[in-house]
């Protein structure tokens, strides 16, 4: 059928579980399709949103053609979509953040009500219901199996040949639970294809459209240091003996600060090569494995520039012993997160002296994205990292503040904090050395007084601090424009 037609089956209430974890193996026919019938139904003054499930974020097509259409009623577990985010911070879009391990079974246990359809992306699809799932398994998996009905996207530009690549295992659920079969990162425990009775399938559409995944920036100087810092971190931790000389394997999150880190840590000379146990494999991962750098990567998406994505197409066979996708709640389960010994390296948007993490929200009330994996890997990662800048729009901001004027990770999850000035590592230390650690090695020199007289001035009880003047650095910025005194 036509994507118009798939779209007619969608009605105003109903719940979607879209494929999708980032832009890659995102539906986009069909939700643009969905799109514009809400735009044609609100014109003939009708009502018509849906409830939007994810992976994780999505493309323009998604997440931006149903926000721009004032079609989506509400959302989970994680966005990053500026049309959406305005739509969630007016309060015209119900947002519930979610740390992603527990999306697939929250569904299962049916605390986020029926999903009537599942839209979903694959290579292909058999005649008795084998899906071969794309770049990409999220939570699609869950939402095939346990949705009423299913649309499926056939796409073209992703090759069938992708068989394979992907490890799709379901747990039970509790009190049937038995642990994950999961010992070492290239170990598979699943099946290659999603198994589902083709009389549920209601519907497919034929497309051919690449992933929606734009270009990554370079390294900058500041995310370049911030990069060392962390290698040096590591090496050091490897000199120190708390790390085995072997290595273990490595988390770490999207973005350019991620892409800067995993460069340095290939390019230092004590750090041998490493797996990844993860949920996002972008571009700096494949230099990594083309360079001998990286043995095995697993994640839940592949999330690459299309230069390198055409890469990847052009030499399946290589990487088909180099990586493998899995879905969610198996790659952040905190059991096999613990069990690895995973080192979870994520982004805060700010720190503050005490080693509580903001990773949500600007100035405390504003949603940027949302939580995504980084708490299921931090609560338990063999060490936990973050890293973020000293300062932020052209030194208007300081990531380092009195009091995180959010909280999404406690000090008691925290244990290394990293920007491009230094390292402050936590472990073993009271709340008044953590505080000084953190501004004396992360601080920008421009805030560093402020911040140290904060602490002097600021005495008693077990964590000092003030009330009233805990967020006088955020006050100051709404009012003028800058955290800077003066």
């Amino acid at each position: 059928m036509t994507a118009q037609e798939a779209a007619e089956l969608i009605h105003d209430g109903y719940t979607v579980g879209f494929s999708g974890f980032t832009p890659a193996g995102a539906a986009k026919a069909i939700p643009r399709a969905i799109a514009e019938r809400a735009k044609a139904e609100h014109a003939q003054g009708r009502p018509f949103k849906i409830g939007v499930i994810t992976g994780a974020s999505t493309g323009e097509s998604l997440d931006g053609s149903l926000a721009e259409a004032e079609a989506v009623a509400w959302r989970t577990p994680y966005q990053s979509n500026a049309t959406l985010r305005k739509s969630i911070n007016a309060g015209k879009t119900h947002f519930f953040d979610m740390h992603l391990s527990l999306l697939q079974q929250w569904i299962r246990y049916g605390f986020l009500g029926k999903v009537h359809m599942a839209v979903v992306e694959a290579a292909d699809v058999t005649p008795d219901g084998e899906i071969t799932l794309t770049t990409s398994v999220g939570a699609a998996n869950t939402f095939l199996l346990h949705a009423d009905k299913i649309l499926l996207e056939i796409n073209s530009h992703h090759p069938t040949e992708l068989y394979g690549f992907h490890d799709i295992f379901e747990p039970e659920d509790p009190p049937h639970r038995r642990e994950i079969p999961l010992y070492a990162t290239r170990q598979r425990c699943g099946e290659a294809v999603v198994r589902v009775d083709p009389s549920r399938i209601a519907g497919v559409v034929f497309t051919d459209e690449k992933d929606e995944v734009g270009e990554f920036k370079d390294a900058d100087e500041v995310t370049s240091r911030i990069g060392r810092n962390v290698a040096d971190f590591l090496a050091g931790e490897i000199r120190a003996g708390r790390i085995p000389s072997s290595f273990l394997p490595i988390q770490s999150g999207v973005g350019n600060i991620a892409n800067a880190v995993l460069g340095a840590m290939g390019e230092h000379p004590e750090i041998p090569r490493f797996e990844m146990y993860s949920e996002v494999i972008q571009d700096s991962v494949i230099d990594l494995m083309e360079a001998d750098n990286l043995h095995f990567a697993s994640g839940t998406s592949l999330t690459v520039s299309p230069r390198v994505l055409d890469n990847i197409y052009n030499n399946l066979d290589f990487f088909r012993r180099r990586m493998v996708l899995r879905p969610q709640e198996i790659t952040n389960n905190p059991e096999i997160v613990r069990r690895l010994g995973i080192i979870s390296i994520n982004t805060a948007i700010e720190v503050d002296i005490f080693g509580n993490v903001n990773s949500t929200h600007i100035m405390g009330s504003n949603m940027m994205n949302g939580i995504g994996g980084s708490g299921d890997f931090t609560r338990n990662a063999y060490i936990s990292i973050f890293t973020c800048p000293s300062a932020a729009k052209g030194g208007k901001i300081s990531p380092i503040v009195p009091l995180c004027s959010h909280l999404d990770h406690s000090e008691h999850s925290v244990q290394v904090v990293i920007t491009e000035q230094g390292i402050a590592d936590l472990r073993g230390k009271d709340p008044l050395e953590r505080a000084r650690e953190i501004v004396k090695h992360c601080s920008h020199p421009d805030y560093r007084e402020e911040l140290s007289g904060y602490i002097k001035d600021v005495i008693g009880g077990h964590t000092p601090q003030s009330l009233n003047r805990a967020f006088n650095m955020h006050q100051r910025f709404l009012e003028t424009g800058s955290m800077k005194e003066g």
